[in-house]
């Protein structure tokens, strides 16, 4: 069978995969609905047949195809990448934190309803991680019961720090206590990570080495803040394959035993709690994906992609299995662990 897409044509394997990590973006953004649109206000212009820009205060943030808003482009690439299903959720940096708490929510109900009606054209193939206004956690948890009761999407995503508020923060508490009584997973994606004064070079390192950074140190905050202790229900995942955090961790489970202050405040053993938190797939080579697996356990690990953006993961069932795992664990990474995290394990997707 031949697909061809944008004078494309490719040869399609059969699908299996669920990818946890997919982004959205609106082919439109709505009018802002007040006086002077405000700063971080998002908007979209033409630049191809395929493709838009979008535009963030008058300024090109990320050109973008048509894959990111079109469910029927989204779904024809699915049988060449693996994937019987995706769970999408909005650009990172539509996440918007930074705008007031009401135009943040006006923006996030928008995104929110996108999401949605894609997962209703997608004919199942498709499910919804929602946004909500984590600058406010009063409006953040009306939007969580409104994506779960009213629009049916499974699950959440958030950024790695809520302006400078890293994840691990028990300032975040009653919406991750909110998660765990709606059954909601979470999944955390860097977002305007730290160390951008310490890049050389091309503004696209901040994806490239920004991003795993922040994500680590978002890891690493929910382990020595103790989350999982007071929330030990919820469903937790991290971008990135966890970022640096594999590699931190051996440092923080030794620090355990020559610091005592930490080992007063850190009430379980990092390597003990990590086996607990979820992680993607999406780092490029087969023996960090073989490290992953050794370091957060086999049952942790799910399809992470990045898609429709450039710099994503094309192939990845076929990764998982040229890592050389056995079919349980190749099971376990390509769709077991990602059903148990989206709470979709009884919905048959054959």
């Amino acid at each position: 069978m031949q697909q061809m897409y944008c004078g494309q044509s490719t040869v399609m394997p059969c699908c299996c995969g669920v990818d946890v990590h997919a982004h959205v973006i609106p082919v439109e953004f709505p009018k802002y609905l007040g006086g002077a649109t405000p700063p971080g206000w998002p908007s979209m212009a033409p630049a191809d047949a395929c493709h838009r820009h979008v535009m963030i205060d008058g300024k090109n943030y990320r050109t973008v195809s048509d894959k990111c808003w079109s469910t029927s482009r989204r779904l024809a690439d699915f049988q060449e990448m693996g994937l019987q299903l995706q769970a999408i959720s909005p650009m990172p940096e539509l996440l918007s934190y930074w705008l007031s708490p009401a135009d943040g929510s006006q923006l996030v109900r928008f995104l929110n309803e996108q999401i949605a009606s894609m997962v209703n054209e997608s004919g199942g193939k498709i499910v919804g991680l929602g946004a909500v206004p984590l600058q406010d956690l009063t409006l953040a948890i009306k939007e969580l019961h409104y994506i779960k009761h009213t629009l049916g999407l499974c699950g959440v995503e958030v950024g790695s720090n809520i302006n400078g508020v890293v994840i691990g923060d028990p300032k975040l508490d009653p919406f991750f206590e909110a998660c765990v009584a709606l059954d909601m997973p979470v999944f955390v994606h860097a977002l305007r990570p730290v160390g951008m004064d310490r890049l050389v070079g091309p503004a696209p390192l901040q994806q490239v080495l920004a991003y795993p950074t922040d994500v680590g140190l978002a890891a690493a905050s929910v382990l020595t803040g103790n989350l999982m202790h007071r929330y030990p229900k919820l469903r937790i995942a991290f971008s990135h394959g966890g970022g640096t955090l594999a590699m931190l961790l051996p440092r923080l489970q030794q620090a355990m035993s020559v610091f005592p202050a930490l080992r007063e405040s850190v009430h379980l053993s990092p390597v003990d709690q990590v086996k607990a938190l979820y992680f993607d797939t999406l780092v490029f080579d087969l023996q960090t994906l073989r490290h992953l697996v050794h370091t957060f356990g086999s049952s942790q690990l799910m399809i992470g992609t990045d898609y429709p953006f450039n710099f994503h993961d094309k192939h990845p069932v076929e990764r998982i299995k040229e890592a050389g795992f056995d079919a349980q664990v190749i099971e376990q990474l390509t769709s077991t662990n990602a059903k148990r995290f989206l709470g979709i394990e009884s919905i048959n997707l054959e």
